[in-house]
């Protein structure tokens, strides 16, 4: 098969794995690369953020720990094979690869790569450390962080550029989704706190967090334009079709992200930046963090009211089921750095409350995607798919 040609060939896999439904949707193994999209990586995102979330908890015990690890190493081997087949996708399928860029709703989710690379390298300083020791975990954090921050910095530029530019896009296709490219220096700002002191001291420190901060503006001010669309077209046009319908819970993503960053930011403000810019950020813990959160709780009520509906009618499993676990995580983590700093019994229930349906919406979105993937359809492209109910 040539490197742009997708003729459908037999199923070569081994007559034993044939019997056991391995691919058995596919023509040929080779389909499992040939449409291998950026969406792919939400997994490693929905699957990393169980790790960082069980960590920040605001409470501690052993199992925790161990949890956050298996959940740390699967997404790091997540991203390791994604990563590999995003590799084999562009040098056999190039043109099918670019294409991705010029489909509207394809080229949404370029922003889930770099996320990904965020997320686990935020879980390497959290829990890897126990595994790799606290140098060789800081390096691959630094690392990763890296990958991801530059990487975001271009989905927030180029995706919004080829929409303004390039994409034919209707109000009914204003989806949560237009989300996930412009969260990534969101996600920078949170992780890239805790790397404030593995700085040298003084003017190295201060620049990176005032880049931390430029980059929580950048996704704060974006996110409440699409925020702003995203709501006009869900009153003027309605909820649109179940297999979108998980997207909704894309827009806790900056909003639990954001509450996360601003205490992270705020905890380590003094060892970056003098008085009284130290103690204003110290401020924005609460006085951001609190009524972000009250907005974030009202956004999951609704996403959850309309998921339980249309779950009720028909809810087919796409790969948008993992919109169930990342945007959660942020909220987690938003509940357990609010619960740290105000000491509140309330903020600590609702920490893990959200943990809990956290896990909930991991285990429904690896279910779907490992039986899809076993079978092989997962892969394929949207208008082959036959996706189950839910």
């Amino acid at each position: 098969m040539s490197a742009t040609t997708l003729e459908p060939q037999p199923n070569q896999a081994p007559p034993a794995l044939r019997r056991l439904g391995l691919f058995a949707d596919l023509s040929s193994p080779r389909e499992v690369f040939s449409h291998f999209g950026p969406n792919w990586f939400a997994a490693v995102m929905g699957t990393g953020i169980v790790a960082n979330a069980a960590m920040l908890l605001p409470v501690h015990a052993l199992a925790l720990r161990y949890l956050a690890l298996c959940f740390w190493l699967a997404a790091t081997a997540l991203l390791a094979l994604f990563l590999l087949l995003t590799l084999l996708h562009w040098l056999h399928h190039p043109h099918v690869a670019k294409g991705d860029a010029l489909d509207p709703h394809a080229a949404q989710f370029y922003g889930a790569p770099p996320m990904a690379f965020l997320t686990v390298g935020a879980g390497a300083l959290l829990v890897g450390r126990y595994l790799l020791g606290l140098p060789l975990a800081v390096s691959f954090a630094w690392v990763l962080w890296t990958i991801g921050t530059l990487t975001g910095l271009l989905s927030v530029f180029i995706v919004p550029y080829l929409m303004f530019t390039t994409h034919q896009i209707d109000l009914e296709a204003t989806l949560g989704s237009w989300i996930v490219p412009i969260v990534p220096p969101m996600v920078s700002a949170a992780t890239g706190a805790p790397l404030v002191a593995h700085l040298p001291a003084g003017a190295d420190r201060t620049a990176f967090l005032l880049a931390l901060l430029a980059m929580f503006g950048i996704s704060l001010f974006i996110a409440l334009i699409v925020f702003s669309l995203l709501w006009a077209r869900l009153v003027y046009r309605g909820v649109g079709g179940a297999a979108t319908v998980p997207t909704i819970w894309i827009g806790l993503g900056p909003l639990g992200q954001s509450i996360t960053a601003a205490n992270l930011i705020g905890a380590t403000a003094q060892e970056a930046i003098a008085a009284p810019y130290a103690q204003g950020l110290k401020m924005m813990e609460l006085l951001y963090g609190v009524p972000v959160f009250g907005f974030a709780m009202v956004w999951l009520a609704i996403a959850l009211a309309v998921t339980l509906r249309a779950a009720r009618r028909h809810l087919p499993f796409t790969l948008t089921f993992w919109s169930f676990t990342f945007p959660v995580g942020t909220c987690v983590t938003g509940a357990s750095e609010l619960a740290l700093h105000t000491h509140l019994v309330e903020f600590k229930v609702v920490a893990l409350a959200l943990f809990a349906l956290l896990l909930v919406g991991w285990s429904l979105a690896a279910r779907g995607t490992a039986a899809g993937a076993w079978r092989g359809w997962l892969f394929l492209p949207p208008q082959r798919q036959r996706p189950t109910a839910a």
